[in-house]
């Protein structure tokens, strides 16, 4: 259980992962489309705007209902699984030149004034992202969708990369 202190004795930050630390619409935009090609319809960066947000199943719903596919459950999972694939396929060839602006400075910046800085992503795929971008062992915790039981908007995953920080 999470404890409130009523003053701020420590000053830490918590970064969320995607749109923070590294953009990564487009490669489940990719991923999508790649699997959207192979069911034989198109899907635009339009329709992907209807993904964000959005888990994974609700996404190929979503998915399927722009191309007019019904699938079995059989295969729905192996789609969904197959996504995934394709993603970290993406994901594997990224490289540290996709870090945001700005953020290697702000990071060396609250190291050197030991300030704790954590991750706290929903992102079930977070340390392998930041072991890709070279940045994982920058940071004093890391906390992501395996860590949790519910999903963002639940400040879940803040809660606990916050106490991990102490």
């Amino acid at each position: 259980m999470i404890k409130y202190n009523t003053v701020m004795t420590k000053k830490a930050f918590i970064f969320d992962l995607d749109g923070v630390i590294v953009d990564m619409a487009k490669y489940h935009y990719l991923a999508w489309k790649d699997l959207a090609d192979e069911l034989g319809f198109e899907f635009t960066l339009e329709h992907n705007e209807l993904l964000k947000g959005v888990s994974r199943e609700r996404s190929l719903d979503i998915l399927l209902n722009i191309g007019k596919v019904t699938i079995s459950d059989e295969k729905r999972t192996k789609i969904l699984h197959q996504k995934n694939v394709t993603y970290l396929d993406y994901i594997a060839k990224m490289s540290s030149s996709e870090i945001l602006p700005g953020i290697p400075e702000l990071l060396q910046y609250l190291k050197s004034r030991n300030i704790k800085f954590s991750l706290g992503s929903a992102s079930k795929n977070a340390r392998l992202i930041l072991e890709t971008l070279d940045l994982l062992k920058e940071f004093d915790a890391i906390v992501d969708g395996n860590d949790v039981s519910s999903a963002k908007p639940d400040p879940e995953v803040f809660l606990i990369a916050a106490e991990k920080l102490g």
